[in-house]
């Protein structure tokens, strides 16, 4: 909430605290589910296999060392103080960055891109940072000039999303098999074994098939879940210390790293793989940063969740430098460290934690697909927004399906922590890399640093991720392989996907044709312009795209009004209402061409909205009555029309413009103000008549005012949608990979996607589809 000035600003402030502190307390739930779980399983997964627990103590202080440290390096040092600085606009994640790098260095991927999107309030992040220095510069310049720079850009980013997907795999399936494997020791032997996988499965199977109600319904037991879940789990290490090992807290010395990798060597190294597990889930504070903010999530993570998490690992440590005899049928895991007569309980709440924190990372699966799909590097798939209160809240029934068919998959093949934490670990660490060689650009780029800071953040921070990326890619055959596999899939997806869209658009911009050229064929066609709006979906943001013309050549009539309609997304999370509309005219007054372009950042909301029409129309008429945009000038070049294109909100930003109206035949318009009412139709059966309100000052012109009759009178006559359906093929002479990626992969994906959001809500009785094939 942003502070006012003046005399309510005590007020503001009272209440802004007491905003961040209860967003601090939500996020427990929806931030830290995935983190506050981890310390179910990163001693079992440590001591798995590469290293024993000894009678000295050696190797357990030298993991509890490692834990602190990585936890105070990454999470805290790292997120929480550096990376949380860098959101887009409030937003954060891996395309966030991305779209941040994007814009400050003009390397973006979308092609249809304009120069009226960066006059856009939120396009560039307003901070106090000094000028760019010429080392700055020279990275800038160097970014924009090579190309090759530029894809290697988008495949970081794709590689780290790629990753993401893959730990919504992975996260649930360990999470739920680590918390069920309590039933080890609060079970007997006898009836305990070859239970917990099929408790697992049916958890998780549950936990997918109510994604579809979203988590608004439940997601008020989120925080007092994981806020019981640390609580118990720190209340326990706090037991265990000074019922074991008061002393342990000198294990926390750095010198027990060295003491433990002096004396495990190899091993201790390979065995840094469990060891990262204890950070998983980090991501998640920038990823949903757009949820809360930064304050509130440094204050939950600093104040409640790092204590509660050391605590916990130093009562595991403590407990288990006095326990050496430790049966090898448990190894050594969590539940081994609680309290006999408490297991049943903790295994109830780990359970509703696992649960919670795979919620998380699955909900931030969906929405990194969705960034995915908005920036055109992903197939169209069905978005559900399941709160109209709550922003971000989205579920998609494809990704839903196929995450719970894999996940089920890694669970029921792997059967123990030790392999899927392998494969958490390097999806987790990958993700962790890609942050921060995009967080070296961010330094340069948009804080204007030094090169030589950005360069000692990679060094830092880049050299402790490393080596914990080597120590779970030496894994491979035992896990970590897994990640690795679902990333090349969904990164081939992407990429052929985003090859084949913009191959596709610059068929588009080479073959569209001028507003001259298409009326001048009208004494050789005959065109004739018949009644009604013909609304023609385009990606081109200028020019008139060449199915169209293919579609008028081939029957030469179309409507008294045409509008070249265009829904994008622009690189920043969210555009303002009062910013949403691009409209222009396309030729001359008198020719009735008019272009509307419609923007959306890569978390806005875009529904189908049967309103939609309705507003459009309202949108053209408070155009047309404003005047803002001249006539077009024929000798200007049409790449620059976008300039001469007016911002228009959205009808709910200009209240005091035009409204349109829908009556029934019988009923007579009211007389509060000046109106444009439509003729009487010759059509007997009641029908609704379109009416636009117009406010009596400031007074229209006579030509607008017909312009709007003309307009009101087309839109009683009907609307028809125009839509393209295109086949793509590889032209002739390409290259055989070309020809697999164009014809085979591309045509595969497109005939397996969703339709554009805006053709699920048009009525098919008013849509004509026109086919062309591209040859690309």
């Amino acid at each position: 909430m942003d502070l006012e000035n003046g005399m309510n600003q005590n007020r503001f402030k009272k209440e802004s605290w007491r905003t961040v502190l209860t967003l601090a307390y939500q996020s427990l739930g929806v931030v830290y589910g995935d983190l506050s779980i981890s310390p179910l399983y990163v001693y079992k997964s440590t001591f798995a296999e590469d290293i024993k627990h000894s009678e000295t103590n050696e190797e357990i202080y030298g993991v509890l060392s490692f834990v602190f440290w990585t936890l105070t390096l990454v999470p805290l040092l790292k997120y929480v103080f550096i990376v949380l600085r860098a959101d887009d606009n409030g937003e954060g994640g891996t395309f966030a960055l991305y779209s941040l790098i994007c814009r400050h260095a003009r390397v973006n991927s979308l092609p249809n891109c304009q120069l009226a999107d960066e006059e856009l309030s939120s396009y560039k992040k307003h901070v106090t940072a000094p000028a760019a220095s010429a080392l700055g510069s020279s990275v800038k310049s160097t970014l924009e000039r090579h190309r090759v720079l530029q894809k290697c850009l988008l495949v970081l980013a794709l590689i780290g999303a790629c990753m993401v997907i893959g730990d919504g795999v992975l996260t649930p399936a360990i999470s739920v098999f680590s918390a069920v494997s309590g039933l080890e020791l609060a079970m007997s032997k006898e009836h305990h074994k070859g239970v917990e996988v099929p408790v697992a499965c049916i958890i998780l199977i549950a936990l997918f098939a109510l994604q579809h109600y979203g988590t608004h319904r439940v997601g008020f037991l989120f925080a007092p879940v994981v806020v019981t879940w640390l609580l118990c789990i720190s209340a326990i290490g706090v037991y265990n210390i000074f019922r074991w090992n008061p002393h342990v807290y000198k294990a926390l010395s750095p010198y027990y790293m060295y003491k433990f990798l002096k004396k495990t060597q190899r091993g201790g190294w390979m065995s840094l793989g469990g060891i990262l597990l204890c950070i998983t889930g980090s991501e998640a504070m920038f990823a949903d940063l757009g949820h809360f903010s930064q304050l509130s999530i440094q204050i939950a993570f600093t104040s409640f969740v790092y204590p509660s998490l050391i605590l916990a690992y130093m009562g595991q440590a403590a407990y288990l430098s006095e326990h050496h005899d430790i049966d090898n049928g448990y190894r050594i895991g969590f539940y081994v460290s609680v309290p006999d007569n408490l297991r049943w309980p903790v295994l109830v709440i780990a359970i509703l934690a696992a649960v919670v924190g795979s919620q998380a990372i699955i909900t931030g699966t969906f929405s990194i697909i969705k960034q995915c799909s908005a920036l055109g590097c992903f197939p169209r798939v069905k978005i559900v927004h399941t709160s109209s209160k709550v922003h971000g809240q989205i579920y998609i029934p494809e990704i839903n399906w196929i995450l719970m068919m894999l996940c089920l998959a890694v669970t029921i093949g792997f059967r123990d922590t030790k392999r899927l934490g392998n494969a958490s670990g390097l999806a987790v660490i990958t993700v962790m890399l890609v942050t921060t060689c995009l967080m070296s650009l961010v330094i340069v780029l948009c804080w204007h640093q030094s090169v030589f800071l950005a360069l000692g953040f990679v060094f830092f921070f880049g050299t402790i991720e490393a080596l914990y990326f080597s120590a779970s890619l030496i894994k491979f055959l035992e896990g970590a392989w897994v990640p690795i596999a679902l990333s090349f899939i969904f990164m081939l997806i992407m990429y052929v996907w985003h090859y084949g869209t913009l191959k596709k658009y610059e068929f588009d911009m080479q073959n569209k044709v001028s507003v001259d050229w298409l009326l001048g064929l009208g004494p050789s066609l005959g065109i004739v312009r018949v009644r009604g709006i013909g609304l023609i979906h385009t990606e081109l943001v200028s020019g008139i795209p060449a199915i169209f013309s293919h579609f008028v050549t081939n029957l030469p009539a179309f409507h008294q009004i045409l509008i070249f309609l265009c829904i994008k997304s622009v690189p920043i999370p969210h555009v303002k209402h009062e910013e949403r509309f691009l409209v222009g005219r396309v030729g001359p007054r008198e020719y009735r061409l008019y272009r509307c372009i419609v923007r959306y950042g890569y978390r806005d909301v875009q529904k189908d909205d049967l309103e939609f029409e309705k507003d459009l129309m309202c949108i053209l008429a408070e155009f047309i009555r404003t005047g803002k945009v001249g006539a077009h000038n024929p000798g200007e070049d049409s790449e620059k029309e976008d300039e001469r294109m007016a911002v228009i909100g959205t009808p709910s930003t200009h209240s005091e413009g035009i409204r349109m109206h829908e009556d029934e035949g019988n009923n007579p318009p009211h007389a509060s103000t000046s109106q444009l009412t439509d003729y009487e139709s010759p059509v007997t059966q009641p029908r609704k008549r379109v009416r636009f309100v117009i406010p009596e000052s400031p007074e229209i012109d006579k030509g607008a005012r017909e312009e709007l009759q003309e307009l009101m009178e087309a839109r009683d006559a009907g609307v028809a949608y125009i839509l393209g359906h295109s086949y793509v093929r590889a032209k002739q002479g390409s290259s055989l990979v070309k020809k697999l990626v164009i014809n085979y992969g591309y045509d595969l994906l497109r005939r397996n996607s969703r339709a554009p959001t805006y053709a699920l809500s048009v009525p098919h009785a008013s849509t004509l589809e026109v086919g062309m094939a591209y040859q690309i």
